[in-house]
């Protein structure tokens, strides 16, 4: 009877710290704030960052290369039950190798990094990964983590320079999210590529790449110094997508894709 009473005691024990533990690991304060903005100030916010990006930037409009990423956001949001209106595909002509999303759907694109993929599904699946990001609100938790809640408040009421603004762009463009965040915008992403019948290996591949290259073109491939681990990313991303599907199909044709590298060729000359 002793002996039964202490065991139940231990895990008791066991569960209460065990629990604890786990509710610690949760940013509460971050996720509460998130709540607390709304719609319409995460759409504002949004819209001034993208405005500060291509105050800054030369856009890319071309129309085939617009609809072409178009097409890639529409076959994911429409395969994984997204509003594909609330997406907003930009592309800025650079050559590092990066992309990022920003508040309310706004998801901007380098064309270096365009230029660097060797096949459409790695860009594919870093269009998918940028996603998963906004979806799950990682966006705003990091914003309001490295900023402040305050400060995103007084951005959008007008209250703040321009340079806390050119702050958040940059935050948003140049500094990693957590650990644990990016590894669950991958295994988002993979899940998001395979609903929509694209192979998440090749993006893999593009992490696996880039991180190899990252030693010797350390001012250019953005993307990966914005996300770090990428041999160990690449890795569990290959581990989790085994068990998947395998009846894979590109969402753009061969000549569309060639086009679209023609014209980022000619424009990186």
């Amino acid at each position: 009877m002793i002996e039964k009473t202490l065991t139940q005691f231990i895990i008791t024990v066991v569960l209460f710290f065990g629990t604890l533990f786990a509710l610690q690991q949760v940013d509460w304060i971050s996720l509460f704030k998130v709540e607390q903005i709304t719609d319409k100030t995460e759409e504002k916010l949004g819209d001034l960052l993208w405005d500060s990006f291509k105050a800054s930037n030369t856009e890319n409009t071309d129309s085939i290369l617009i609809k072409s990423l178009d097409s890639i956001v529409t076959k994911i949001s429409e395969s994984n039950d997204f509003d594909k209106d609330f997406f907003k595909v930009h592309v800025l002509n650079s050559d590092e190798v990066n992309a990022f999303a920003l508040p309310n759907g706004h998801l901007v694109i380098y064309s270096g990094l365009i230029s660097d993929a060797e096949h459409q599904d790695e860009l594919v699946g870093v269009i998918g990964h940028e996603m998963a990001h906004i979806q799950m609100q990682h966006v705003m938790k990091k914003l309001i983590k490295e900023i402040g809640f305050s400060v995103l408040i007084s951005i959008t009421t007008g209250s703040a320079g321009g340079e806390i603004v050119k702050q958040a762009a940059k935050t948003l463009s140049s500094s990693a999210f957590d650990r644990s965040l990016e590894k669950e915008a991958d295994i988002k992403a993979v899940d998001y590529l395979t609903n929509a019948n694209v192979n998440p290996a090749p993006f893999a591949d593009f992490l696996y790449r880039l991180s190899l290259a990252d030693s010797q073109l350390p001012s250019i491939v953005s993307w990966i110094s914005t996300h770090p681990d990428s041999k160990e990313r690449a890795a569990y991303i290959i581990e989790y997508s085994k068990d998947k599907k395998t009846d894979f199909k590109p969402i753009l044709s061969e000549n569309t894709w060639k086009t679209i590298k023609e014209k980022l060729t000619f424009f990186d000359e």
